[in-house]
């Protein structure tokens, strides 16, 4: 990533050290920030191609920073946090984080997820120009111009409901969707606390799209999280 910015937002000195050299290694130039305050200027002032973030600062909680960033940027952002509980994750999630990486971790996995999120990225920003291009996972055919989904070449019927779930998780491929995500985007303000409703419909979309919907290749659960589509 020759050339790409970075803020990292970490308290804890011999972890910011550990990461900036690690980007910095690949390319990156990395602006470091320790707290919630400074984090939201380097944010706002470097316009960054990635953010890594960690939740406990001492002046607040990160997920202040996600909120903020969001308002006026789609920019990657990776949660680097020692807290590992479902809420915590899901939390970060909702507030619009990309990914989610537990304490301790090592470069390989930091530098994995450093590239998964900018592949995705990429990918979401052609996205509205792609519009009209069938996307394929398996032997699934999704075009999503004409609204119509094949499988083997034979056509298969969604649901509205159905085609609207899966056209959410095809706009954000590869990446965690959470329950509440879900139901904001297809079912409305009204439904956030009914989950069973997308374990019901990603149910319903296992049986008609993948080979074996008891072993789902492509619409993954996150357990207690929400679900993510991958695409191969």
């Amino acid at each position: 990533m020759q050339g790409s910015v970075a803020v990292v937002i970490e308290d804890e000195a011999h972890i910011r050290q550990f990461v900036c050299a690690a980007l910095e290694h690949e390319g990156w130039k990395v602006w470091p920030a320790d707290s919630v305050q400074r984090g939201t200027v380097e944010a706002g002032t470097r316009q960054p191609q990635l953010i890594l973030l960690d939740l406990g600062l001492p002046d607040g909680d990160g997920t202040e920073v996600i909120r903020s960033v969001r308002s006026w940027s789609d920019v990657p952002i990776i949660v680097l946090s020692a807290r590992s509980d479902e809420d915590m994750k899901i939390r970060a999630l909702d507030a619009g984080a990309d990914d989610y990486l537990t304490k301790p971790f090592g470069v390989g996995e930091l530098m994995a997820r450093v590239r998964a999120s900018q592949r995705k990225h990429r990918g979401a920003g052609a996205s509205a120009e792609a519009a009209d291009t069938p996307v394929r996972f398996g032997t699934v055919e999704v075009d999503r111009a004409a609204r119509l989904v094949r499988k083997a070449g034979q056509e298969v019927h969604l649901t509205p409901r159905e085609w609207n779930l899966l056209a959410t998780l095809l706009a954000h491929a590869g990446r965690v969707m959470t329950h509440r995500q879900l139901l904001l985007a297809v079912w409305g303000p009204a439904a956030v606390e009914q989950s069973h409703y997308t374990r019901i419909y990603m149910g319903n979309l296992r049986r008609k799209l993948e080979d074996d919907p008891a072993q789902p290749r492509f619409l993954l659960t996150e357990n207690a999280v929400g679900y993510r589509l991958v695409l191969g």
